[in-house]
């Protein structure tokens, strides 16, 4: 393969011998053919090495890199510094790319200069699907446009990490994956949407999320949900400096011992809460970290305060969304969804 292609597909890839063949045969069966795949075999002890080198042989357009067991972060940073396309796209080893994936993406990012990353919806596969990963696509695959991207990027990671495609120049302009103890996809969307990159997702099903038991975000644990707070503290604490009319005071939506603690993560990072507001009366007069708990009809309006709604259950930040627009607060002016 003389010419550099316009799309390189990096692949991480760890003991994954009963999948990754599936992998890359619908990634070799797509539509768009100036792509190649760098599968980054992390130091697998099942054979998985041997399935891609044949493949390799059989398609110069596979490419395998071998490395000592490192870690998902290293063998992605591997992998972009191997690649050679000016478009990136991700893959895992236990995925399927459906045939019009890379040449919808493509497409896309060619007629929208603007848009750094293009993602797509996704069906979750698998025999025993967890619920909160259903969930989950359930609400990802409803995020479409930049804006709304940028609006619900606190709640959850907005974007299925195998499931993108992103311009190159943006790892070179703010840097590729970052080790640490929180999901590096996660920190990767949140680093760039902070520099301002705009992210969208195509309304169409164009990938097989594959869901088992074994997965690594599954079993590793910076994947846990206290990870995802974390890290999650330290770009919003920073959003709320730029964004929050009455920096450093917030109204915390919810006063449940999860909430408070997740809210204890931005108190340490400069930011003050004036008041809890919970729907449950009888909380209401209690004090937490020196700041009451008021009910909901006691919040004052949105020229007085801004709303932070910090709760999980399923449902409930989509109540406090109904409530608070209602009140005539506007997301991302007077109030943003945070978990």
């Amino acid at each position: 393969m003389d010419k550099a292609p316009r799309v390189s597909v990096v692949l991480p890839c760890y003991n994954a011998a009963r999948t990754i063949g599936r992998a890359l045969d619908s990634l070799l069966a797509q539509t768009y053919a100036a792509f190649e795949v760098v599968v980054i075999d992390d130091g697998s002890r099942d054979g998985s090495s041997r399935l891609v080198a044949r493949c390799a042989q059989r398609d110069e357009r596979v490419r395998l890199i071998r490395q000592k067991h490192a870690g998902i972060v290293a063998a992605l940073n591997q992998g972009l510094a191997v690649a050679r396309g000016s478009l990136i796209a991700r893959m895992d080893a236990d995925d399927v790319a459906l045939p019009e994936r890379l040449a919808r993406q493509v497409g896309f990012l060619e007629d929208h200069p603007e848009i750094g990353v293009v993602s797509c919806e996704v069906r979750l596969v698998g025999r025993n699907p967890a619920e909160g990963y259903a969930s989950y696509v359930r609400w990802v695959n409803g995020l479409h446009a930049p804006e709304e991207i940028a609006l619900q990027r606190f709640r959850e990671s907005p974007l299925v990490h195998p499931a993108v495609m992103y311009r190159r120049e943006l790892v070179e302009r703010y840097g590729g994956y970052c080790a640490g103890d929180f999901p590096e996809d996660y920190e990767l969307w949140l680093r760039w949407l902070e520099a301002g990159v705009r992210m969208m997702t195509l309304p169409e099903v164009l990938m097989e999320w594959h869901d088992h038991e074994g997965r690594l975000s599954r079993t590793h644990t910076r994947y846990r949900r206290e990870a995802f707070y974390c890290v999650k503290a330290d770009y919003l604490a920073r959003w709320l400096a730029r964004h929050n009319p009455h920096h450093p005071a917030v109204v915390i939506g919810g006063a449940g011992r999860l909430t408070r603690r997740r809210a204890e993560l931005l108190q340490a990072r400069g930011v003050v809460i004036v008041a809890y507001a919970d729907v449950d009366r009888r909380k209401v007069g209690r004090i937490y970290h020196g700041a009451p708990v008021i009910h909901i009809d006691e919040i004052p309006g949105p020229e007085s305060c801004f709303l932070l709604p910090y709760v999980g259950a399923r449902g409930a930040a989509e109540a406090w969304q109904a409530f608070l627009e209602r009140r005539g607060f506007i997301a991302g002016k007077s109030y943003l969804l945070a978990a």
